[in-house]
């Protein structure tokens, strides 16, 4: 998949930007605060329908305005040319459209034009709680899959229905057993295919991690992902089938019941998951080093970029921000080697470029170079 061009109206601290893009890499220069990143936080718009440096529509509007307005035309192997646009509004909020036409749910954008994307919040992957680690993994899971996301959207409609059951008739465990019935049923037929869906993603996955790390970090400690689910015996929960996985599952919730009475909240599904990291015999989030953590991050990002390009028609649009700060300058050059041997396009922004200046001295003709000062696009070619 291809950004051909975006246009960018009132976002962050560009008023009217338009930029046309090279087909392949595209470094983004400038000082820091001069509207690098958003750039590349309007093409994550574009692709997943939300923000990666801020929780809120809100605040991506530029100072003074009351909207702001996304568009880029894309091009790709199955659907040869079209349009996305995004746009928000205070009082009337985002809406989503392809060539025009106004996308039903959100959820329909995710897939359309895939995309990676690498920032300075990776770190949490590795170092803090699963809720990061679960995110990433439906990510990768949800662009490649439809279903999948539509169960995960299902189930975490489940689960609120479950806990406001549950906060508002834990006194009267009669009536609650008959109003939960229902919606036990639902999450274990959904969980299970959840479940079943991460499962399979972590078995194809590890060797595209394997792959991209010994890249990166060279051969020696070989990376691992054990997927962590409601099962204590995780030996035994990779050979049961999803009926297994189901008795499994209504059992945990039983056993459950009296700790979700007193939570007032589900406490058994995938909902808290969990995948542990590893070198070798090494939990990476214990015991790894900084610079460990550091790689295996990006080394998870690059085998979401590979994995992508064997399971779709369509190459992602690979989306770095400002990474090179953090790395050596052998490393340096071993990423920028891997992108301008992927076929794909590629977006990186630098606030240091002297780290990668060699490559603009090469005048390589699969490398586009840009500029940014207080909103404005320059090509600097």
């Amino acid at each position: 998949m291809i950004s051909i061009t975006l246009s960018l109206t009132n976002f962050r601290n560009h008023h009217q930007t338009v930029v046309e893009w090279g087909d392949h890499v595209n470094i983004i220069t400038g000082p820091n605060g001069a509207g690098k990143t958003n750039l590349i936080d309007a093409l994550h718009y574009l692709c997943m329908g939300r923000s990666f440096t801020s929780s809120s529509d809100q605040y991506v509007v530029r100072q003074g305005a009351a909207s702001f307005l996304i568009k880029g035309l894309f091009r790709g192997n199955i659907r040869s040319q079209f349009e996305i646009a995004c746009a928000y509004s205070r009082g009337e909020g985002k809406k989503l459209f392809v060539n025009d036409s106004p996308l039903e749910r959100h959820a329909d954008l995710i897939g359309r034009v895939p995309v990676v994307l690498v920032s300075q919040n990776d770190r949490k992957l590795t170092g803090e709680g699963p809720a990061e680690r679960r995110s990433f993994l439906d990510a990768l899971i949800s662009q490649t899959s439809p279903a999948y996301l539509d169960d995960l959207i299902r189930y975490r409609r489940i689960v609120r229905q479950r806990n406001r059951l549950l906060f508002e008739h834990s006194m009267d465990r009669g009536y609650l057993n008959v109003l939960l019935e229902p919606w036990n049923r639902q999450l274990v037929e959904t969980g299970v295919r959840i479940i079943s869906g991460r499962n399979k993603m972590v078995s194809k996955f590890c060797k595209y991690l394997k792959f991209a790390h010994e890249q990166l970090a060279g051969s020696g400690l070989e990376p691992a992902i054990s997927y962590k689910t409601f099962c204590s015996d995780q030996q035994s929960f990779l050979s049961l089938n999803n009926e297994e996985i189901a008795d499994a599952y209504r059992s945990e919730l039983d056993e459950a019941y009296e700790r979700e009475l007193d939570r007032r909240q589900t406490v058994i599904g995938p909902h808290r998951d969990d995948l542990v990291f590893f070198l070798d015999d090494m939990e990476l989030r214990k015991f790894g080093s900084q610079g460990q953590h550091r790689i295996f991050a990006l080394a998870l990002k690059m085998a979401q970029l590979y994995f992508y390009r064997d399971e779709l028609e369509d190459l992602p649009v690979f989306l770095l921000d400002d990474v090179f700060g953090d790395l050596d300058p052998s490393r340096t050059d071993t990423v920028m080697n891997m992108l301008l041997q992927h076929n794909g396009q590629s977006f990186i922004t630098a606030a240091h470029p002297d780290k990668i200046s060699g490559f603009r001295d090469q005048e390589h003709a699969r490398i586009a170079w840009y500029d940014v000062k207080d909103g404005n696009v320059s090509s600097t070619e």
